[in-house]
């Protein structure tokens, strides 16, 4: 029995493979959009894993140093090491900015972190970490920064001593990692032209600059040249507590917000994401609905193009099934060709993306089996227009 998917492969077999190309295309796109998702959640993973923490205290109210804003004085974490099951409390400082490189700006996540304590990045690929109290960096290798650049923060040089690798914020921004002090400075303080402003402002407030309290302006000026507030207090517990419960102690008797680290997954993945993995999953889908147009028309028109030969098939007694069967094989072999194709691809345009891409083997395994079923689903107008075929038309003029 001729072989009818064969045969036309091996006759057109340019067209079929540029289509199978032009088909990858599409899959891998269609990968690489699952990819940015995965890799999304991942970075919110490598976010909390690099952080060290059991627990993130905040502000009263709110979601947390990453959902959303969130200020507490830097005192109290003194009042959190006294609290039953915690092991350490150690105050952070995040800022997403821009700083300048070259004459280009960077999008960063500046960190505060005092040294030794959770929050310091996990590990460094090269270079020391921070030995100073001031005015030294260490950057994530995405940032493109090399040991020894100087770095423009604000109002301040810092010299990066150390690289780090896959510290990254929720949204994929590379982190930037100095002493708190700097990170308060640069994230609370006002700049110059605002301070002197605000010190000619409680001059001329009689009730701040009053003739018989001597020294009320000086000290109100200078706490307004200086910061004593951080985003968050990032706590470790001991060994064996649970943290549901040491934070719900701290709840309790603080009046902060304290979340662990499952609620602040939660957070990060299920709300701070959430409205970008919708806008992918519609890609998804309208990807998958171009594909099968794609696979339709092309096999369709390849069937319109072998009407005589499938009336002599008719002819001679091919069963309807044998017929269905030759035009299926077509659509699953082009099928098969997008799919390498677009897996190959996606696997190679992957690491020139802005942000992490990451291609799990079970995503290309769903993958390949969603093409199957699209490019079968797809073959059935071809089947069908196949199947209506006249045999006495192979003999007709």
């Amino acid at each position: 029995m001729i072989n009818l998917a064969g045969r036309d492969i091996l006759h057109a077999w340019g067209r079929f493979v540029l289509t199978g190309i032009g088909l990858g295309l599409l899959i891998g796109v269609t990968l690489s959009m699952a990819g940015i998702y995965r890799g999304m959640v991942d970075d919110a993973q490598a976010l909390l894993g690099n952080s060290g923490a059991d627990l993130w205290v905040v502000q009263k109210d709110t979601l947390g140093p990453y959902a959303e804003s969130s200020s507490i004085r830097d005192d109290l974490y003194r009042s959190l090491l006294g609290m039953p099951g915690v092991a350490r409390a150690a105050n952070v400082a995040y800022l997403t900015m821009q700083v300048t490189r070259g004459g280009a700006d960077v999008r960063v996540m500046l960190v505060g972190f005092e040294p030794g304590q959770p929050g310091e990045p996990g590990y460094l690929v090269a270079g020391r970490p921070v030995t100073r109290n001031h005015y030294e960096v260490v950057a994530d290798v995405k940032t493109g920064f090399r040991l020894g650049e100087r770095v423009r923060v604000r109002r301040h040089d810092y010299t990066v001593v150390g690289l780090t690798r896959r510290m990254v914020s929720a949204g994929g921004d590379p982190m930037l990692f100095v002493p708190l002090k700097d990170a308060q400075e640069v994230q609370f303080l006002k700049d110059n032209d605002a301070l002197i402003n605000e010190r000619a402002r409680s001059a001329a407030n009689p009730q701040l600059n009053r003739p018989g309290v001597p020294g009320l302006l000086e000290a109100i000026q200078a706490s307004q040249a200086s910061s004593h507030n951080v985003n968050a207090v990032l706590v470790q517990v001991k060994a064996g507590v649970d943290p549901e419960q040491a934070a719900a102690g701290i709840r309790r008797w603080k009046h902060l917000e304290a979340y662990t680290r499952v609620q602040m997954a939660d957070i990060l993945v299920a709300r701070l994401i959430a409205t970008s993995a919708r806008q992918i999953a519609m890609f998804l889908v309208i990807l998958s609905v171009v594909s099968a147009a794609i696979v339709a028309f092309i096999i369709y028109t390849m069937t319109l193009g072998k009407i005589r030969e499938i009336a002599v098939l008719k002819l001679i007694g091919t069963r309807n099934r044998t017929i269905a069967g030759m035009i299926l094989q077509q659509a699953l072999g082009l099928g098969l060709i997008g799919f390498v194709v677009g897996k190959t691809v996606a696997t190679l345009w992957a690491p020139f993306f802005p942000k992490y891409v990451l291609l799990e083997p079970g995503d290309a395994l769903r993958g390949f089996v969603i093409v199957m079923l699209i490019c079968a689903l797809a073959s059935t107008l071809a089947i069908r227009a196949a199947l209506r075929v006249d045999p006495a038309s192979a003999i007709g003029a």
